[in-house]
C-alpha cells in the first residue's frame, strides 16, 4: 500500500511543488495522478522512491516511513519511468539478471529471466539482444519484467506511455491490469487523459501542487473527465481567486 500524508515539497528557489497531498492506493488499485507538466506528478513519485526528501508530511510504503528507512521501503518499490535507463551494451537477459541481483533476487535462472520476458509480451528474438537495438515500447515492456521479478508488492510509473504508439500503449496498459488484478498497488502519473480514464480505479487532477479532485471508475463512467479536466485546468489559481 502507499500513502501520502500531508506530503509536501517546497524547493530552494521558493517554489511550491507539492502542497498537503493526502492520498492511499491499497493493494489491488491502479491509481493515475493526472496533469499538465509542473502540476507535481513527478514531485510526488520522487518522494515516494526517496529521490528528494519531503519539507512536510510522509510519504509511506507498506506502513514505511520513506524519508525515515528508505531501504527498507525500497524493498516494496518498482519503479519504471518514462525512459527507462538500462545498459545499452547488456542484452533483456542480462539486464534482469543484473538489475533483479541489485533487487536481492539472486540464483535466478535463464528460464526464470525468460519467463518475466515472455509474460510482458516482448519477443523471443528480443531476449538476447542488446538493449540499444530496443524501441521504446519494448524498453517499457523490459522495465516492467524486471519489476515483475523484483516481486515488489507497489509499482510505481511515472509518464510511463509518454511517446509509445498506439499499440504499444494499449499492451502496456493491459499488463498494469494484469498486475492490478495481482493484488499489485499502482501508483502512475499521466497526462494522458483518455488511457487515465479507460484504465483507472480512481483518478486524481494536479495543478500547482495539489490535487483538486479525485473521481472513482464509477463517477469517471458518469462525467467527462477532459472536460472536467480543462474546467480546473482553466479555473483562476486559489491565490487569483482570494484576491
Amino acid at each position: 500500500m502507499l500513502q501520502a500524508v500531508d506530503l509536501s515539497k517546497r524547493y530552494e528557489d521558493g517554489l511550491l511543488a507539492l502542497d498537503r497531498l493526502n492520498l492511499t492506493v491499497p493493494p489491488g488499485e491502479l491509481f493515475c495522478l493526472l496533469g499538465a507538466n509542473g502540476a507535481g506528478k513527478t514531485t510526488a513519485v520522487h518522494l515516494f522512491l526517496n529521490f528528494i526528501e519531503p519539507t512536510e508530511g510522509q510519504a509511506l510504503v507498506n506502513g514505511v516511513d520513506v524519508a525515515q528507512r528508505p531501504l527498507e521501503a525500497k524493498k516494496h518499490i518498482a519503479y519504471v519511468s518514462e525512459n527507462v535507463m538500462l545498459y545499452e551494451n547488456f542484452t533483456a537477459r542480462q539486464n534482469l539478471a543484473f538489475f533483479a541481483t541489485l533487487g536481492g533476487r539472486a540464483g535466478l535462472t535463464k528460464d526464470d529471466i525468460y519467463g518475466a520476458l515472455r509474460r510482458v509480451g516482448l519477443q523471443e528474438k528480443a531476449w538476447e539482444q542488446r538493449l540499444k537495438l530496443f524501441s521504446k515500447g519494448m524498453r517499457q515492456k523490459t522495465g516492467i519484467a524486471i519489476a515483475i521479478l523484483k516481486g515488489a508488492e507497489n509499482i510505481i510509473l511515472d509518464e510511463p506511455t509518454s511517446g509509445l504508439d498506439p499499440k504499444a500503449g494499449a499492451e502496456f496498459m493491459a499488463l498494469l491490469a494484469t498486475l492490478r488484478a495481482e493484488g499489485k498497488a499502482i501508483l502512475m502519473s499521466t497526462h494522458d487523459i483518455f488511457r487515465a480514464k479507460d484504465a483507472a480505479d480512481r483518478v486524481g487532477i494536479m495543478k500547482e501542487g495539489r490535487v483538486l479532485a479525485i473521481r472513482t471508475r464509477e463517477q469517471l463512467a458518469q462525467d467527462n473527465l477532459e472536460q472536467l479536466y480543462i474546467q480546473y485546468m482553466e479555473a483562476a489559481p486559489a491565490a487569483e481567486a482570494a484576491a
